[in-house]
């Protein structure tokens, strides 16, 4: 997916849109969410952790570090979750994955407002941003697997 524009001579110029990486991380059958605490239009809405990937960083680096700034825990990057999400008008593209805590870390909201751990069930008591809305039905299978797992 690229994105098209006219530069200052009039010429077509093509762009790839930003990506922007999420981390589902997962615990006992459960998933963090995040309640963002800025922007005002955005307030208290739920997402994953994450952020923009970097220049010449890997889109595992970019949730590794973003992981560490935003709830001060170390994780283990797994496979994607979902689709790719479009954002920004076509600007930017999310793209989510599953991960695992590390080391017995507890994630803290230094970014957020709260977080909460989700179960399946419990995925649609929260209004998520519109661009992690679409990976929520992606996590329901590997909640309950996850979840399965975990009790035996």
């Amino acid at each position: 997916m690229r994105t098209e524009r006219a530069n200052e001579s009039g010429q077509t110029e093509r762009r790839d849109p930003k990506v922007v990486v999420g981390a589902a991380i997962i615990a006992d059958g459960r998933v963090l969410a995040c309640a963002r605490s800025a922007p005002p239009e955005v307030a208290g809405m739920w997402e994953f952790p994450g952020g923009k990937v970097e220049p010449g960083e890997s889109e595992t680096a970019a949730l590794v570090r973003e992981c560490a700034e935003e709830l001060a825990v170390r994780v283990e990057i797994g496979d994607r979750v979902g689709r790719n999400v479009r954002m920004a008008h076509g600007r930017s593209v999310l793209k989510v994955y599953a991960a695992r805590l590390l080391h017995g870390d507890r994630p803290k909201a230094l970014e957020h407002s709260a977080l909460r751990w989700l179960s399946a069930a419990e995925l649609d008591t929260v209004t998520w941003l519109p661009a992690d809305a679409p990976i929520v039905a992606a996590l329901r299978p590997l909640l309950a697997a996850a979840r399965a797992t975990a009790d035996d």
